[in-house]
Formats: C-alpha cells, sequence, structure tokens
C-alpha cells in the first residue's frame, strides 16, 4: 500500500511530481483550510503544509498520521502539543526562505524611507506631489539594529552593509558568521537605531517582546520592520508610539490577519499613514518556494527510505534519564532481547536507545539512557551472555 501524502498549501507542480515519483500516493489541495483539515486527514500519512494551521482537531482525526512537514521555518502554525501526545514528527525547512524574507526587509526599509507606496497611489489618483516625496533620508549611513540574527537576520546583515549602513544586532546567543556588532541589551541598542528589523521566531520568550518599554527606546521618527511574527509586537503599545513618537512601521504581519489566501481585510492599521502592510508574503518568491519545496521533498524521502527525520523540531531535547547503559555486543539476533528482557523484568524504564554496527557487520554498540540504575546483579544476568562484549554503566 503507498504512502498517502497530503499537501494542503500552495506547492510548485514539479516538486508534486518528485513526490509522486517516489511512489507515494500524493494529494493536492492547496486551497485548504484549518477547519477543513480535520475532514481530509483520516487516511493521511503525511501532511505538508505552509501558513494553514493544524490543530488539535486534525491531529486527532488523523488515524495514520506519522509526520507533518511546514514547508518553512516557524512551526508555531502547528500544534506541537497535540502532535507530541500522538508521537507525531513534526519536521521544518529552516533557512530555505532566508533570502527571500531579507530581501521583502530591505524593500520595505526603502519604501519606508522613500515613502514608495505613497507615491504609487497619489499617481494613480492624478496627485503630483514631487514637493513632499524628494525628502526622503537615504539608507547610507543609518544604523540599522536587526533584532534576531539567525539564517534570516545574517542575510539582511549582508544587504544592509552593501548599503553602507552602520549594522547593530541581538540575539539570544553569540552572532557568529557576520561582520555586525553584537548587542546583549535593548536599552543599549534600541536607542541608537534609525531603523529597527526584526526576525525573532514566535515564542513564550518572545510574545509581546516589544512593549511599551521597548518603543520607549526607540528613536523619534524612527523605521520598524516585522517580517517575522505578529505576536511578537505589542499592536496597541505600536500605535501609541507611532503617536507620540512618529515612529513609521513596515509589516508582513499583524494580529487578525486572514488565513485564506484572497478576500477581505479589516485592521485597525488601514486608516493610519505611518504604517504599510504587505500581504504576509516574505518567503513568496519562486526562489524561495522552490528551495522549501525542494527541501521538503528530501524529508520525505529520507522518512519513506531509512526513517530518518531531517529537522526535527519536536523531539526532546532534554531527557529524563539519569543513567547511561552502553553495552558491546556481537550482532546477533536475540542479544538485545535478552538485555532490554533484564531491564523489563526490574522496571526501569528506557529514554532513548541507539544501537550503531561496527564496519564489517560482527560487533556492534548499543547505548540506552535509563530512568533508574541498573544493579552489579543486573549486569551480572547481562554478562551471562556469551555475545555480551563488554557493559560500561554511567551517571549521566
Amino acid at each position: 500500500m503507498k504512502i498517502k501524502v497530503l499537501v494542503a498549501d500552495k506547492f510548485p507542480d514539479e516538486y508534486i511530481k518528485q513526490m509522486e515519483e517516489l511512489n507515494l500516493d500524493v494529494t493536492f489541495s492547496p486551497k485548504l483550510g484549518e477547519n477543513d483539515l480535520p475532514n481530509s486527514i483520516s487516511d493521511i500519512d503525511i501532511l505538508v503544509v505552509r501558513s494553514t494551521k493544524v490543530n488539535a482537531q486534525t491531529i486527532a482525526n488523523g488515524k495514520n498520521l506519522n509526520l507533518i512537514i511546514r514547508a518553512g521555518a516557524g512551526v508555531n502554525n502547528i500544534d506541537i502539543k497535540a502532535a507530541n501526545q500522538k508521537g507525531i514528527y513534526v519536521a521544518n525547512c529552516p533557512g530555505m526562505n532566508s533570502v527571500a524574507v531579507a530581501e521583502l526587509a530591505m524593500g520595505l526599509m526603502i519604501s519606508l524611507d522613500r515613502k514608495i507606496p505613497d507615491n504609487v497611489i497619489d499617481f494613480r489618483n492624478g496627485k503630483w506631489n514631487k514637493a513632499t516625496y524628494s525628502k526622503a533620508e537615504g539608507l547610507k549611513g543609518k544604523t540599522l539594529g536587526i533584532i534576531g540574527v539567525g539564517a534570516i537576520g545574517k542575510e539582511v546583515a549582508k544587504r544592509a552593509l552593501a548599503f553602507d549602513m552602520k549594522v547593530y544586532g541581538k540575539d539570544i546567543s553569540r552572532i557568529e558568521g557576520v561582520m555586525i556588532k553584537d548587542f546583549s541589551e535593548m536599552n543599549q541598542l534600541l536607542p541608537m537605531c534609525d531603523i529597527v528589523t526584526i526576525h525573532l521566531p514566535a515564542t513564550p520568550e518572545t510574545k509581546g517582546l516589544f512593549n511599551k518599554t521597548m518603543f520607549d527606546y526607540m528613536k523619534p521618527n524612527s523605521l520598524l520592520i516585522n517580517t517575522s511574527r505578529q505576536d511578537i509586537i505589542d499592536e496597541e503599545a505600536l500605535l501609541k508610539a507611532i503617536e507620540e513618537k512618529n515612529i513609521r512601521v513596515a509589516l508582513d504581519v499583524f494580529k487578525g490577519e486572514p488565513e485564506e489566501k484572497t478576500g477581505s481585510v479589516s485592521s485597525k492599521f488601514q486608516s493610519n499613514p505611518n504604517v504599510y502592510v504587505t500581504h504576509h508574503i516574505g518567503a513568496s518568491t519562486a526562489q524561495a518556494q522552490n528551495s522549501v519545496a525542494e527541501e521538503t521533498v528530501r524529508i520525505i524521502k529520507d522518512y519513506t527510505t531509512s526513517g530518518v527525520i531531517a529537522h526535527w523540531v519536536n523531539r526532546a531535547k532534554i531527557s529524563d534519564a539519569k543513567y547511561q547503559l552502553v553495552v558491546k555486543h556481537f550482532d546477533k539476533p536475540g542479544v538485545l532481547a535478552h538485555i532490554l528482557d533484564i531491564i523489563r523484568d526490574n522496571k526501569i524504564n528506557v529514554e532513548e536507545i541507539e544501537n550503531i554496527v561496527f564496519e564489517g557487520g560482527i560487533a556492534a554498540c548499543c547505548t540506552m539512557k535509563l530512568m533508574s540504575s541498573v544493579s552489579p546483579d543486573m549486569i551480572k544476568k547481562m554478562n551471562e551472555s556469551p555475545d555480551v562484549l563488554s557493559i560500561s554503566h554511567v551517571v549521566i
């Protein structure tokens, strides 16, 4: 029986064909929304989404569901907790759309400085206003603060340096790989910046990060760009800062953004002349979508041929295991069963296990992480097998 794949978002035709060439049963339904998925998932093994939300009901209804792939970087549109409870792998495609998002961020900086959208609107309305639009500052020599210097932030830095900007960065870890200065405190960085661009993931730590305190640090008349996640910004605090400090803003994301690809939209930002909004298009270039699609197909191929999950995001980072047992043994049937029977009979839980075969296929090494300690008597019983070469047991 073929593995069934549901692609529930826009996806290049070429890569749908590549999936089918892997002998997969592929359903391509790019118009499915969050509320449609629960009724479309029952017999699906692998689900691929971009921005479509995968809620707990979808996961509960996925009787065969074993892998969810976010064809993009963040996974905040997937109910990870629900996936964890059912043992469903969640994977993503980090870094594949970095250049596209960086290009949009630079485009928004230029648009804010030159008021390009307002130029176009006035022209379409038959209004000529060169006197107003000739007063741009220009980006050269301006100080840019990049908040979040991951794959996207690094690409922004490269382009900003090419514009002769002074580039500073703030990240949760040490910044490496780009020639920019690293500041550890926002109260030092933000008052220096003419332009601030946000490239952070959505986490409990980043939710509402840009609040009244952060906007108080920012310069009057400065520019703010957010092409990451909407809940990083306290929008009421932002509107207040726009009013009080004349901060000008460009957003690719905002609260209440429609999930549908087309339709009507309503937002408190619509009538604010200091705010430009794009339609959540940061990753929407052919180059980015092809890169993401190629990585998605690679993840599926690895999973279906070897069981390996590339970019597995909901694997436990820290195990509760307190002890490690390493058994070197002859690579024969029943050897590990003998070891595991002893562990089971003593009611010890194995948190993780990995068995690696040495070149030649004669000997192997099995590493187990355990919740409880193995006693000397248990090790003695394990060593009774003539196929056990050595055993080591350590606290971790």
